[in-house]
């Protein structure tokens, strides 16, 4: 279960302290008004002219100087070291979406850091936002109002099997594993994609062009 810390009805932008720009931030922000920083991530946003709301983190990758702006009622301090900043906001928040965006790009080892605690945290649901792509995992269903041509890859964190509809490649039958069979570069051939899977584990990955259609139908579930 999640420990939440902050709970809010509101989609939340969250801001990692990765790669992020302010057209990044804007994408996110067009669906997820309300603003937390990840730790260092309060720079960022700061740096694209957005003031997040709270602070959360063990505050060991935040300026002294950025962390006094904000009172101490808006920071958030979780001093364990045996998770990421991502990890204590995913089990910390509990929102009806959060938008991810600086956990994905540079670092190859944060990347698949965050990868895991999307799949661990899956309580949560959460959409991590690159400069080209979009990555969420899909517990169990989720259906997509996709363009045809539109590339989807599918990257097994856990062994699942699963159902689709709408997939120039079908997946029904195959046995995904991390370390077998994984569902790279397949494309959308119709207008809808409906993706079933039998257990949690299958991370989604589209363009980040697909963003308001992964958000329309997160909202739908």
């Amino acid at each position: 279960m999640l420990t939440s810390i902050v709970q809010t009805s509101k989609n939340v932008t969250l801001v990692g302290a990765g790669d992020v720009n302010t057209g990044l931030l804007n994408d996110a922000l067009a669906f997820a008004p309300y603003v937390i920083a990840a730790d260092g991530g309060a720079q960022l946003a700061l740096n694209c002219g957005i003031t997040p709301k709270l602070v959360i983190g063990d505050f060991d990758s935040i300026d002294k100087t950025v962390l006094e702006k904000f009172p101490e009622n808006q920071r958030i301090l979780i001093s364990e070291q045996n998770s990421t900043d991502l990890e204590k906001c995913l089990r910390g928040i509990n929102s009806p979406l959060i938008l991810g965006v600086g956990f994905l790009g540079q670092r190859v080892d944060h990347e698949l850091a965050a990868f895991n605690a999307l799949v661990k945290y899956n309580q949560q649901t959460c959409v991590l936002i690159g400069q080209h792509d979009l990555v969420l995992h899909v517990k169990s269903r989720i259906k997509l109002r996709l363009k045809p041509g539109t590339r989807i890859s599918l990257f097994p964190m856990n062994p699942t099997r699963g159902e689709s509809s709408g997939l120039k490649w079908p997946i029904d039958g195959l046995k995904f594993s991390p370390d077998g069979k994984i569902g790279t570069s397949n494309e959308v051939a119709e207008n809808h994609v409906s993706l079933k899977f039998f257990n949690p584990g299958m991370l989604v990955i589209l363009p980040r062009a697909a963003l308001g259609s992964v958000v329309t139908a997160l909202a739908g579930q």
